[in-house]
């Protein structure tokens, strides 16, 4: 049988039998973004720089825009040994992570590439960073509180099974050691926890002094230091979702605890900039608040297994109203506000609770449990509120009956909202305490 070809039907069929390879060329170089012209290329493909020299490298690159009929690549490594005229070959893949069983206990990098020294991963399957949109009338109900272990916590904003919250606090005032606190106390079947624009010093002092080795045996630590490429630091979020999705389609219920989700929208800002987006408030690109929905919206509960979402946020400036925690705050289920004058009190964990709140927590918990709550935060509100007159001795007892009776209980309250790092109070003995305050 005899097939005609005309020209354009031969080059298809010869391109894609891979006769030959199509290669770009680098044109500019500015920062961190690439030019490179000669290629074919879509949104999200993978492409591999070729240095120059005779120790020839591969240097790994994602596609983020175009400009002028070029097309602008973002590397997930230093460009070392990349100029003007190197080679350019689009993979025409997606970014993808291994995921399976044997990750649990490892400490993998943005890629999924150990970094822990035990040896490679087992191959499992791939997972597409990038995920897929669930049908929100598919999600069950958030009807099950999930065990945290801290006092402050469980027992005055309870989180349900599922629910996404916010720990939001100005640089130093124990949001890594809450985390590791959590991560060795919850009652879930997996941890992923996601280092994103960590210091790199501070990297094994969160999986020796916080995490611990109870904590790692049930932890997936995916880790983006500060020194690495904005897009490192940006897939770093991603890909611990990823994982996260993986372990619930096992049907697992799968805390992802991030730390922290500024670190993540600042990498997303440094990209945005770069290739000509412009800024907004603070200088942050409109891009961030399409991106930031996507990645938050893919925990939750399922039919199939759970992902509870525990996102640290770096207040700047101690401003619980700047453009990244305003928005945060709009799109999650509650928010845990760290207070840096509790914390210069020495009352750890520092959280602020009357200003925090858990906006499932009257449906995950008991009648009596939230009737306490209530009255707490009810003696709380009105000690703040005279805490001058008190401190200085102008308030004379018998004025207001309900002022005496908070000042009584105060100092009830305020040890059962501290809690030492390695102290484990389950949520039973969490509401009976509760009761016994209010007694």
């Amino acid at each position: 049988m005899k097939v005609n070809l005309d020209q354009t039907d031969l080059c298809t069929n010869i391109r894609l039998n891979n006769f030959y390879k199509i290669y770009g060329k680098i044109e500019q170089i500015v920062a961190m973004t690439v030019e490179a012209s000669g290629i074919e290329c879509n949104i999200g493909d993978v492409c591999k720089m070729f240095t120059k020299g005779q120790n020839k490298a591969e240097v790994l690159a994602e596609v983020v825009g175009f400009r002028d009929n070029k097309v602008l690549l973002m590397p997930y490594s230093d460009t070392d040994g990349i100029g003007y005229g190197s080679y350019v070959e689009n993979t025409r893949e997606k970014l993808t992570v291994n995921v399976s069983e044997s990750l649990i206990g490892r400490t993998i990098d943005a890629l999924g590439n150990p970094i822990d020294g035990k040896g490679p991963i087992d191959e499992g399957t791939r997972y597409s960073i990038n995920g897929n949109r669930s049908n929100p009338l598919e999600r069950p109900p958030i009807a099950q509180p999930i065990e945290l272990g801290v006092k402050a916590i469980d027992g005055m904003m309870t989180i349900g099974k599922g629910q996404r919250m916010g720990i939001f606090a100005g640089s130093g005032v124990g949001k890594s050691t809450l985390m590791g606190m959590i991560a060795r106390n919850i009652k879930a079947d997996v941890n992923v926890i996601a280092l994103v624009g960590e210091r790199g010093r501070e990297v094994m002092e969160f999986i020796n002094r916080d995490l611990g080795p109870e904590g790692l045996a049930r932890s997936v630590l995916v880790v983006a230091t500060s020194d690495q490429p904005a897009m490192l630091r940006s897939k770093c979020a991603l890909t611990a979702t990823t994982i996260a999705e993986y372990f619930k389609d096992m049907g697992k219920d799968v805390l992802l605890m991030m730390d922290s989700l500024t670190r993540y929208c600042m990498a997303e800002r440094e990209i945005g900039l770069s290739i000509g987006e412009p800024p907004v408030a603070r200088g942050y690109t409109p891009s961030i608040y399409a991106s930031l929905p996507k990645l938050l919206e893919r925990c939750g509960n399922f039919r199939k297994g759970s992902i509870t979402g525990l996102f640290t946020v770096l207040v700047e400036g101690d401003d619980s109203n700047e453009p990244v925690s305003d928005t945060v705050r709009g799109i999650i289920d509650g928010h845990i506000m760290l207070s840096r004058k509790i914390a210069m009190k020495n009352h750890y964990p520092a959280i602020d609770v009357t200003a925090s709140l858990s906006r499932l927590m009257s449906e995950v918990a008991s009648p009596e449990q939230k009737r306490c709550a209530s009255k707490i935060r009810k003696i709380m509100s009105l000690y703040q509120e005279n805490a001058d007159l008190i401190s200085i001795g102008a308030y004379k007892s018998g004025t207001n009956p309900e002022l005496d009776d908070a000042i009584q209980r105060m100092e009830k309250i305020n040890e059962f909202l501290q809690q030492p790092v390695d102290e484990k109070v389950d949520f039973e003995q969490t509401v009976s305490i509760m009761s016994e305050i209010l007694a």
